[in-house]
């Protein structure tokens, strides 16, 4: 009789043991719902940058291509001009308002 009560004992000190390392210890529920989290935000940033590497293929694959997307970039990055041709810059006096966009009534205060 005594030692079916150590037994059942041990067994009931097992478990709770067991019930521990289930819910709080490492490799528990909660460090796997942490790391389900952690995939689930690792997996949006890789669909961004994804994303951002499929552009920037798409943008070295249309400079390889053709003349027209470098000669686009050089005029609007680096300001250059073709030979022959003129630069003009419009700029505007201080103090002048936009003028209204097509569409669109002046506003009456």
């Amino acid at each position: 009789m005594r030692g079916l009560r150590l037994l059942l004992l041990a067994l009931a000190g097992l478990l709770v043991f067991l019930q521990y390392r289930l819910w709080v210890g490492e490799g528990g529920s909660r460090s796997v719902a942490r790391l389900q989290q952690q995939v689930q935000q690792q997996s949006h940033e890789n669909q961004g940058m994804q994303q951002r590497n499929d552009a920037l293929a798409a943008e070295v694959e249309d400079l390889k291509s053709g003349e027209a997307a470098v000669e686009e970039r050089a005029r609007s990055e680096l300001g250059m001009i073709k030979p022959g041709e003129t630069f003009y810059r419009v700029v505007e006096p201080e103090g002048t308002a936009p003028a209204p966009e097509a569409g669109t009534e002046p506003k009456s205060e």
